[in-house]
């Protein structure tokens, strides 16, 4: 990452192309965001974590080697010698190494089952891994290390499904950021969350477990036992060290660079080492003896030397320490003296165990200067705090972290900032900085991201640019179009609160012009999601995109899929038997779908009904893969058949289908019913997900797939049926009340202000009051739901649409046509409109 922060900066400030840039790569990967790691266990997708520009393409000047490490400096000679045995010349040399995982030489660090977690390959290693301890005797992981990268490797193996331990030498968890107290806290969030924590232990040796005999013949028995100072021992078929990183300066050693006492190439605060033409920046450079660990300093260090190459004067200024993050769905922030080292500082804590919150500000002796703080469990001000270190306080420092009760506003809002205040730390923007990109023209959060480059890195000040943007009285637009100034949630509760049921009766009164495909659609929706008219009554069918407005997908070459539901994938002899006479006698292309139904590709709009009619009087209705609203919930075969399930996930997902059957959304919605922790059903990539526990179900929400994948998030756990629907009503209906126009759960999640904790008050708390209209909102749907099929097949007017030409009811399209191709049917060619010129 610091690599190529540095790349950039040098050809950013380098107009006259002075400098040809070579860079080698020991990883096969080009630069990507290592602070995001764990992100790639949710989606597995190394291209989500590539930084931008880090191919360098369409610039003569950089040339990258991936997969190439550098073997040898001769300094005499101004030369590197890389892997494959090339010699490259250079000018200046500049050292980001980075680090490496430390592994302390306990006795079986080395064994097969032992990863450590630094890597995109190494995530790739514990992966498989994992799968292999997923299916053995012994489905444990250990992690040794319970620092930040210790409890994401902790997060990362709970996912893959594995019971998970924590073992730290301290007394608490993140030593380096938090004090006692907020360690204890995080220790018990994190227990609740079913992670055993194990402080003050160490390790004393890993060795092959004792074989017992397996529980069935196709398990594996591979598991190590860890043995600790207490005493105690753990079987384990995983195990990952995470006890901290130790620079890489193996090359400045053997080229007889300086290194700092405690490892690292010894620097200046110009970043220049031992040899003045040697540079070393991000976390193998020991500036003035002192390595930093965090990405904001290596990203100084790297625009330092970019300076430095130009001929500036640029100097190290010091480092943010500061860190915010969410652990396990807990968050953690630490900025400045959190420790409380300052002679004579005072300490400001309150400590709610009840709420699970702690937080404590460092102040000066005289109470009026901010020197560090601590929060966990809700790190809420931090965006504001950390900004205010070394400043005065603007009032009471008790008032800043208490507890902000209903109706009373925020202590502190970035308007109180100096425009010194620095903002984004990763970055070193200023609230200054920001306020001159607003008088720019900035008007919104991607404009301030794009010019400025806050909120890039990390992402954890953006709520603050949002902030500084309102305070700034620059108004952000909520409108849906140009014909109508309120957004879609707006209009839902105006179309839910009058007895407007139609889009000119509401454009009329609300709204201005005739309307556009953006606002058309999104009314449709919300007219369907407050009422069980048939989309395809009256006025509404023509405002219905092409899919909803044939009850069918579209597809390339005109002609139309046909999806039949499935409910949690169960399906009768019958019912097969009669897609399959369909798809013959149609001559349609069938496919199994990612949601576990059957599609039938290739029908004309004229079949439709005809097909449409087979299938309703087969029993089968209406799957809705036309519409923004319920898919598919995908179900495992649960405790059913299984030997590992431990709740029915198919009569779960059976009745959850049935239940959300034909509900209308801002977008479509996906669910899936995992039987155990195996996750054979996905249910963390779902907007909603549920996964059994032996006490009952735990409730994932807003995780969804496709062009930016996202994992759900845990909303409750061990609810019983009743709870679990209650829970599930009340998300949906608070979903599809005020999400945007397309927007997904995911990015609605991400929008929301308070974000999941919001969410679990809402929907758990009932803190806005709602709960009881949520939940007779989706009882009316349930008791109004009919196929839309069925519809269309009772009602001659709606039957008359279905036709391949209005006024040739009875001539089928003849130029969509059909080849074999490997055995499969596939259209050839697009419905063609000829045009001959007239004489």
């Amino acid at each position: 990452m610091v690599g190529h922060r540095f790349v950039e900066a040098l050809r950013s400030r380098d107009a006259e192309g002075s400098w040809r840039v070579t860079i080698l790569s020991e990883e096969a990967d080009a630069a990507y965001d290592r602070v995001g790691l764990t992100g790639y266990t949710e989606h597995w997708d190394r291209a989500e974590l590539a930084l931008p520009g880090n191919d360098y393409a369409g610039d003569n000047d950089v040339v990258l080697h991936l997969g190439l490490a550098a073997r040898e400096i001769d300094r005499a000679a101004k030369t590197v010698t890389a892997a494959d045995g090339r010699v490259l010349d250079y000018d200046a040399l500049v050292l980001a190494t980075g680090s490496y995982a430390f592994v302390p030489p306990v006795p079986g660090h080395d064994l097969p089952q032992v990863h450590v977690y630094r890597t995109l390959d190494d995530l790739d290693a514990i992966r498989e891994g994992a799968r292999t301890a997923r299916d053995s005797n012994t489905p444990v992981g250990v992690v040794i290390g319970g620092g930040l990268l210790g409890l994401e490797a902790a997060n990362a193996l709970r996912g893959f499904g594995l019971t998970t331990h924590v073992l730290e030498m301290s007394p608490h968890l993140m030593a380096n950021q938090l004090d006692e107290a907020g360690g204890a806290l995080l220790s018990r969030m994190i227990k609740g969350l079913g992670i055993e924590v194990h402080t003050a232990v160490a390790t004393e040796s890993i060795a092959p477990a004792q074989r017992h005999r397996p529980i069935r013949k196709s398990a594996v028995d591979d598991s190590v036992r860890v043995s600790l100072n207490d005493g105690s021992t753990i079987d384990a078929g995983l195990v990952i060290f995470a006890a901290g990183v130790r620079p890489r300066d193996e090359l400045a050693r053997a080229a007889g660079l300086e290194i700092a006492q405690r490892g690292g190439v010894l620097t200046d605060l110009s970043c220049v080492t031992s040899d003045p033409n040697i540079y070393a920046i991000g976390e193998v450079a020991a500036i003035e003896g002192r390595c930093y660990g965090l990405v904001a300093p290596g990203y100084t260090t790297a625009e330092v030397v970019a300076d430095r190459l130009l001929g500036g004067e640029a100097e190290f200024p010091g480092a943010d320490m500061s860190t915010k993050l969410k652990m396990l769905g807990v968050d953690v922030a630490s900025f400045g003296d959190a420790q409380g080292h300052t002679p004579n500082c005072l300490e400001v804590v309150v400590n709610d165990p009840v709420k699970q919150t702690y937080a404590k500000l460092v102040l000066s002796d005289d109470a009026k200067t901010l020197l560090g703080g601590i929060l966990v469990g809700d790190a809420s001000a931090y965006g504001v705090l950390r900004p205010m270190v070394a400043s005065e306080l603007p009032g009471d420092p008790l008032a800043l972290i208490a507890p902000v009760t209903d109706g009373d506003a925020p202590a502190l809002g970035v308007g109180a900032l100096p425009d010194i205040a620095q903002i984004c730390s990763c970055n070193n923007v200023t609230k200054g900085d920001l306020k001159e990109a607003i008088c720019g023209g900035c008007d919104d959060v991607a404009s301030l991201k794009k010019c400025t480059l806050a909120g890039t890195s990390c992402g954890s000040c953006v709520p603050l640019l949002k902030q500084l943007l309102e305070a700034e009285g620059v108004e952000q637009s909520t409108a849906l179009c140009e014909h109508f100034s309120q957004s879609r949630a707006e209009l839902f509760e105006i179309i839910s609160a009058t007895e407007i049921r139609t889009f000119s009766g509401l454009i009329e009164k609300f709204g201005t012009g005739k309307g556009c495909d953006i606002c058309k659609p999104t009314v449709a929706s919300i007219l369907a999601s407050t009422s069980s008219d048939h989309v395809l009554d009256g006025e509404q069918a023509s405002l219905q995109d092409s899919n909803d407005h044939f009850l069918a997908n579209i597809q390339k070459n005109g002609s139309y899929s046909v999806v039949p539901r499935s409910p949690g994938g169960e399906i009768t002899p019958e019912q097969l038997i009669l897609i399959g006479e369909i798809a013959r006698d149609f001559g349609l292309y069938t496919k199994i779908t990612g949601g576990q139904r059957i599609d039938m590709f290739g029908a004309r709009v004229d079949q439709l009904p005809e097909i449409w009619r087979r299938l309703v009087d087969g029993g089968m209705e209406s799957g809705h893969a036309y519409g923004k609203s319920l898919r598919t919930v995908k179900s495992c075969v649960g405790s059913t058949w299984c030997r590992y399930g431990q709740q029915d996930s198919v009569n779960m997902a059976v009745e959850i289908e049935k239940r959300y059957r034909g509900l209308r959304a801002p977008h479509k919605i996906k669910m899936a019913v995992s039987g155990c922790a195996r996750e054979c059903a996905e249910a963390q990539s779902k907007d909603v997900g549920i996964i059994a526990t032996e006490q009952g179900w735990n409730l994932y929400v807003c995780g969804n797939g496709g062009m930016s994948p996202r994992h759900a998030k845990l909303l409750a756990g061990d609810l019983d049926d009743e709870t679990l629907v209650r829970y599930i009503d009340r998300f949906l209906m608070f979903y599809i009340r005020t999400a945007d126009r397309l927007q997904r759960t995911a990015p609605w999640l991400e929008a929301m202000d308070g974000g999941l904790d919001h969410l679990r008050d809402v929907v758990c708390n009932d803190s806005l009051g709602l709960a009881a209209e949520f939940e007779a909102a989706m009882e009316r749907h349930v008791a109004g739901y009919a196929c839309e099929w069925k519809g269309v097949l009772d009602d001659p007017e709606k039957l008359s649409r279905f036709v391949s030409f209005v006024n040739a009811p009875d001539v089928a399209d003849p130029t969509i046509e059909f080849t074999e191709s490997k055995g499969r049917k596939v259209p050839i060619g697009m419905p063609t409109l000829r045009v001959q010129e007239k004489a």
